[in-house]
């Protein structure tokens, strides 16, 4: 799939099999996700191209430095997507923050929105859209549809397991939106959980459940 990146490295898959655990304790599994994040974060940034120059003074001489410009706001689908968020922002720490709350609904088999909120100068900027796990793809494709009537830029969503369904629903939907993971899921259960998978990533990061 030419919209999928699936970022393969020994150590993602060593960090993967501990997310998996079901012994690995919230406290470990929230640091696995932001040290997985970060990486799939250097990797959405690879091909930026908003970059400008500055005189700067090293302690040596007089020298020329890159700076980002216009940077992506960085947009959490709650509450899982937040665990995501300190990762990312470390990253980019001059980047700006969405925050969309969407789940889906068991019982009336659609998405339901109950909170969003973006930055005022959003139009046209690049979206980093976090999201630990796409299973079904319906609350992503919600979220990516929210956000492209507001009429975002390139949107590429960041996301640390998916499904070959769930991917292949976001490229019929939305086929210009780039995906990054570390891990494609051949199954998802009846339940709409990727199996094997790693359970609720939400319940796991707050101890929820």
């Amino acid at each position: 799939m030419n919209n999928v990146t699936v970022v393969s490295h020994p150590l993602l898959k060593h960090k993967l099999g501990y997310l998996r655990d079901k012994t690995t304790y919230s406290h470990e599994f929230r640091e696995l996700v932001k040290e997985v994040s970060k990486i799939l974060i250097y990797e959405a940034m690879k091909d930026w191209k908003q970059l400008e120059n500055i005189s700067i003074e090293t302690p040596i001489a007089k020298a020329t430095a890159e700076r980002i410009v216009n940077p992506p706001v960085v947009v959490s689908i709650m509450r899982a997507g937040n665990g995501m968020l300190d990762a990312a922002l470390s990253m980019i720490p001059f980047a700006s923050t969405g925050f969309i709350g969407i789940y889906r609904d068991k019982f009336i088999h659609n998405t339901v929105e109950y909170y969003f909120k973006m930055p005022q100068d959003i139009k046209g900027k690049e979206v980093l859209l976090c999201d630990p796990l796409i299973a079904t793809a319906d609350t992503i494709i919600a979220a990516i549809d929210r956000l492209k009537n507001y009429g975002v830029g390139r949107i590429k969503v960041i996301s640390i397991l998916t499904s070959q369904s769930g991917l292949e629903k976001v490229r019929h939907f939305h086929p210009d939106v780039e995906v990054y993971t570390i891990h494609i899921e051949s199954e998802v259960n009846e339940l709409g959980y990727l199996v094997p998978g790693l359970g609720d990533a939400g319940d796991r990061l707050f101890q929820t459940k």
